[in-house]
């Protein structure tokens, strides 16, 4: 998934580049928005399952000394750490997707939301 973002992002940026009818390309890029929050909506579900089945397994180890819930925390925090920085790529990147959409409609309409980061990019650019 994080490929399949990544290069998506520079394919957008490419399409925005190239010409491309910007109303069919609004259109396209909301649909993929789309796909990419049910992507991180699964992803925070299950990073959220796994972050509950290490703390239980981190209060099992307290409460019982047992190796066995030692290593199996270990385990799962071994997988946690992993799935907590896909979410925070994802969640970093769709946010990124959502000022491309905002920045492309204002292209588009003349009008629009644009974030701090785009005010700031915008100021910089003018000064």
């Amino acid at each position: 998934m994080r490929r399949y973002l990544t290069l998506y992002r520079k394919y957008f940026k490419e399409a925005l580049e190239s010409g491309v009818d910007p109303e069919r390309l609004l259109e396209y890029h909301l649909r993929q928005i789309e796909f990419f929050q049910h992507e991180r909506l699964i992803h925070l579900i299950v990073t959220l399952l796994f972050a509950l089945a290490t703390v239980m397994t981190i209060i099992a180890t307290a409460v019982t000394n047992s190796i066995a819930f030692a290593i199996l925390t270990l385990m799962l925090l071994c997988l946690l750490i992993p799935y907590i920085a896909h979410y925070f790529f994802l969640e970093n990147q769709v946010q990124y997707m959502y000022d491309d959409y905002n920045k492309l409609y204002i292209k588009i309409h003349g009008f629009g939301y644009q974030s701090d980061t785009e005010k700031k990019a915008h100021k910089n650019k003018t000064s």
